[in-house]
């Protein structure tokens, strides 16, 4: 029950080290899967928590947490699995450890040290060396001011049952309630507890100054504390007692005097009858009965010495004993249901490493099935020790091993059904894929409104309507009567140039014209910083009332590292801000012969900004450059290869003796409108939350835009350009769950409205797709005060799952989010993964930096992500129905508790790199953006034929290395990726199957 931990044990420093240094690797779900299913996260909230044990009837837990405010050390808790609500039942302040239900009555045990009259004061020099920064080895010191308690289920009429100097813990009650085992360590202070006859020798007194848990020993009381009685008297640690299900045994783990290995042992309540379960030669503790009495789990590190696993043996010791799980880290203090058909256990699998319940069905039928076949125990250890007279026993002789209408009235239940049918009205080829401003965007954002209307929902949006129109960028359209593009030389004669074929206005060109000298300035760059660091293309260069001419991107054969850096200043919009700070009146853009697309001219779909540089702007193709370079003597391709290695020496910037350009370009910025569809349900006719007198309100929203027939960020591939891309899971699965909610939350509202102490605005936006543009609007011009409004959740693919996880975006903008979630995912039962960042490519990005907390709800990508293959037959409607039922419960929590959401801070991970101009690799690969229990980033799928297949990486893939950088997450992944040199070899390293591989990859220019 107990773990075994320190100051005794120094060598191994407590086994809870593990929960937070060691690192939780993959499972490997496939061997865990022979006993354990669903495997998922129970506990949430909080540090850390461990310890957790049923109630008799299995509608509680009880266990162990950190995470009070005032008090680091762990307290107890008991969790309703029908309710989802926790509560503290210790009084608080102290340690306590190992609680469990009295089976029969309205009581709990548990130990505590909050009588200690240093109690408080240990709490606060504890978190003074937390909050020093110091990190230090999780440890237990065997308090000598514990003491067994009882309460009742609230923490009510609270009795204290022991009250001998010197750790008395690690109690459990016998099945019919009326015994408890425990651990005590009295013994070790023979004179502060009038022990008679008793008194440490030197070499005693020696151990108990570094090693207390030697003194450890299993006694039995009466429930009421009464009747006192010692077990044990081995030399070393006895702990962690339990009774077996029929009552007549108890089970435990023994510590050998070194403290290195540990086994289970079972005895009858007088102490006699021992019997050796495990000869490991190992770690071997924290031992629990199925229910049926017919075999035992318990922990060992018998694979690793911080690699704790749970295994299982028969309940005599007759068979070798069978593993469980398959997780690096830790695992242990198993603990399984009345029924037997669920366990709870320790893991530090949790993201980030520490110590959190887990949970998972338990396959009795199996475990039996492989017990029978497990071998018998090696002769040695046969027949397991006894000791029927109590005397001790010599433990140094362990051997060493190893398309549809409209639902005209919805439903008022979430319903899979009624999901299916709006997402194939959303995902139908009629609305040919929802681009922003198109047809089938605004017959989609008539289908919402009536939705919202069938409902009753009050109009949010304009003019007493459903509907907020916006402006957005919808494309830029050259005049090319206003553009021209000449240059004469020493002669004189100006060379007119072709437009579309000599030169191209960028997207962002100011309208003008511009006639002068033409400046070169290398790569354009302006990099804040020292020499090194920072980057200057204009030093010593006199650009005033000039023309410039840049090369694109960054210089090709720096390091990855430093072309990292210099990407963040690399984009065409950055290089256009830098020449007008110069003085520059135009801007002229090279694609070099030794960059990507060289020679090429750029897109006008390059920018989507519905701004102009300030200065005119195009790019020319190599040819024209080819014109200027050789007009003054010039070799292009040697002046960029010596820029491209820093060469100090390089002719980084001069002017064009004797050319001079005159250039004009115009276009003409085409902007159109599109519509949010804005719903709200009022909060309650009452004084509302936090007695402001204004209204609260939470948001509830998605995009319901999509990519139309693949006009940006397609993935198609060869065959299916230019079919409809119908965006089933991006994003009519978001906008179907969130019309879901809408009718069930306007049905609870109607029946409840008391609950509803904060209005819901339900939101559907459009121009995601382009960046955010519609809910970025919405954020400017809000339909209520965001500073009213306590939390935006958003929906944005949500119709995948797979293996059951869903993945929770934001987590980090809000304290709140943790314990909710916890709370819900009881009854809901997801393996939720936890995600911190509240930066997404999504459209929480609008709110999270206005100061509202979001919480994204996310089931990862696929290989149909942005491809004509996203229709509404591939996705999951059962667990989307989940999904939905879960994030309504949550909602319904925002908004009838009085407490508003805290808001938190979280600064960007690191430093945004120069937009998609700059990331000029193509690798074929698509990232699973659901992180999991693992570092690096796993690939959803390989594009056959592109760079990834060919080097051999493939779907289930991790990533741990790129180009010689450490990959951890997607930032660094993309972050790496904009530094790869086209056409180059390149190094990746990947897990798979959880073996290292490594291969090379040849990038490929991204068109």
């Amino acid at each position: 029950m107990k773990r075994i931990q320190p100051i005794g044990y120094s060598i191994f420093a407590g086994l809870l080290l593990v929960f937070t240094a060691a690192a939780a690797g993959e499972s490997d779900a496939g061997k865990e899967s022979q006993f354990l299913s669903n495997v998922r996260q129970l506990i949430y909230d909080g540090k850390r928590s461990g310890e957790g044990y049923f109630s008799p009837d299995g509608n509680f837990l009880i266990f162990q947490s950190e995470r009070e405010p005032e008090n680091p050390f762990f307290q107890i808790y008991i969790l309703s699995f029908e309710s989802g609500d926790s509560w503290r039942v210790s009084p608080g302040t102290g340690k306590t450890t190992c609680a469990f239900f009295r089976p029969g009555g309205n009581e709990v045990l548990f130990a505590s040290s909050h009588l200690d009259p240093g109690a408080v004061e240990k709490q606060k020099t504890e978190y003074e060396i937390r909050n020093s920064g110091q990190e230090r080895r999780y440890s237990w010191d065997y308090d000598v001011h514990m003491d067994i308690f009882s309460a009742n289920r609230e923490g009510g009429n609270l009795k204290r049952l022991t009250a001998s100097y010197g750790y008395d813990a690690e109690a459990s009650y016998s099945p019919d309630g009326k015994k408890i085992a425990f651990c005590s360590l009295r013994n070790g202070y023979p004179a502060e507890n009038s022990l008679k006859g008793l008194e440490l020798s030197d070499q005693e007194k020696k151990r108990l100054a570094v090693d207390p848990s030697y003194f450890g020993e299993i006694y039995i009381m009466n429930a009421d504390g009464s009747g006192q009685k010692r077990l044990t008297d081995w030399p070393g640690y006895d702990g962690g007692p339990f009774f077996s299900p029929d009552g007549q045994r108890i089970i435990w783990r023994h510590f050998d005097e070194g403290g290195l290995l540990a086994d289970v042992y079972t005895m009858k309540l007088d102490g006699s009858d021992r019997r050796r379960l495990t000869d490991f030669g190992a770690m071997s503790w924290g031992p629990y009965y199925h229910p049926s009495g017919e075999y035992v789990l318990f922990a060992s590190n018998k694979l690793g010495f911080s690699n704790f696993e749970v295994f299982m043996v028969d309940s005599r010791g007759e068979k070798e004993p069978l593993r469980i799980t398959f997780t690096e880290g830790f695992d242990g203090l198993p603990v399984f249901s009345p029924d037997g058909k669920t366990l709870v256990w320790t893991s530090g699998r949790a993201p980030g490493g520490e110590s959190q319940l887990f949970t998972a069905g338990w396959n009795h039928e199996a475990a039996l099935a492989a017990l029978r076949a497990a071998p018998a125990r090696n002769a040695a250890s046969s027949n397991p020790a006894r000791d029927s007279g109590g005397a001790s026993l010599d433990v140094s002789t362990i051997p060493a091993t190893v398309t549809v209408s409209p639902v005209s009235i919805p439903s008022p239940q979430i319903l899979a059904a009624d999901l299916l049918a709006g997402v194939q009205y959303l995902a139908a080829d009629e609305l040919e894929g929802r681009m922003t401003g198109s047809v089938g965007a605004r017959k989609a954002a008539d289908f919402i409104a009536d939705h919202f209307r069938s409902l009753g929902l009050k109009p949010a949006g304009g003019n007493n309507s459903y509907f907020q129109e916006f402006p957005f960028p919808a494309g830029v359209k050259i005049l090319p009567e206003k553009c021209r593009l000449a240059i004469s030389g020493q002669n004189g004669k100006p060379a007119s140039l072709k437009l579309e074929q000599d030169f191209r206005p960028l997207p962002f060109t100011a309208d003008g014209e511009a006639e002068g000298e033409v400046v070169f300035v290398g790569y354009g760059l302006s990099v804040p910083g020292e020499s090194g660091k920072g980057y200057d293309s204009y030093a010593g260069l006199d650009v005033k009332d000039k023309i410039v001419l840049a090369l694109r991107y960054a210089p090709e054969a720096v390091s990855v590292e430093r072309r990292q850096e210099l990407n963040a200043y690399a984009g065409l919009q950055y290089k256009a801000m830098a020449a007008r700070k110069n003085g520059a009146k135009a801007l002229l853009i090279l694609s070099g012969p030794n960059s990507p697309n060289a020679g090429e001219l750029i897109s006008l779909s390059a920018d989507r900004s519905l701004g102009s540089a300030g200065v005119p702007a195009a790019s020319i193709s190599g040819k024209t450059a080819q014109m200027l370079f050789a007009a003054a003597g010039k070799d292009l391709k040697k002046i960029q290869s010596e820029l491209d290695t820093e060469n100090p020496h390089a002719e980084s910037g001069f002017v064009f003796p004797g050319v001079k350009v005159k250039f004009s370009a115009a276009v003409e910025r085409e902007k159109k409108t599109d519509r949010n569809v804005l719903a709200l349900l009022p909060p309650a006719e009452r004084p509302p939350a936090g007695g402001s007198g204004e209204s609260e309100y939470i948001i509830i929203g998605a995009h319901y835009d999509h990519i139309g027939y693949g006009e940006i960020g397609s993935l198609a591939r060869k065959g299916e350009e230019g079919q409809i891309h119908n965006g089933a899971d991006d994003n009519a699965s978001g906008s179907a769950m969130v019309l879901e909610l809408a009718a069930a939350l306007a049905d609870a509202r109607q029946k409840n409205p008391a609950d509803f102490r904060r209005g819901i605005l339900f939101a559907l936006w459009s121009g995601e797709e382009l960046g955010i543009i519609g809910s970025s609007y919405f954020a400017e011009n809000p339909a209520v005060a965001l500073e009213k409004v306590v939390a935006y959740l958003n929906f944005d693919m949500v119709g995948r799952m797979k293996d059951n996880t869903l993945l929770l975006q934001g987590i980090g903008s809000s304290p709140t989010w943790k314990k909710l979630l916890e709370k819900r995912n009881v009854p809901a039962g997801f393996n939720l993964v936890l995600q911190d960042d509240p930066y997404q490519p999504t459209d929480v990005t609008a709110f999270y930096p206005r100061g509202v907390p979001v919480l994204g709800f996310f089931t990862g990508s696929h290989e149909d992500y942005n491809r004509p293959s996203d229709d509404a037959e591939t996705l999951n409607y059962p667990d989307m129905e989940r999904i939905g039922k879960f994030a309504y419960h949550l909602i319904l929590d925002l908004a009838k508790q009085a407490e508003r959401p805290d808001y938190v801070k979280v600064e960007r991970k690191q430093a945004q790199g120069g937009g998609r101009e700059t990331l000029r690799a193509y690798l074929g690969t698509v990232p699973d953006f659901v992180p999991g229990e693992i570092e690096g980033v796993r690939l959803s799928s390989v594009r056959a034929g592109g760079p990834a297949d060919k080097a051999g990486l493939k779907e289930g893939d991790i990533i741990v290395g790129l180009a010689g950088q450490k990959i951890s997450n997607i930032y660094d992944y993309t972050y790496a990726l904009e530094a790869v040199k086209i056409g180059e070899p390149t190094g990746v390293t990947a897990l798979r199957n959880g073996q290292e591989i490594k291969l090379t990859i040849v990038p490929e220019v991204r068109k």
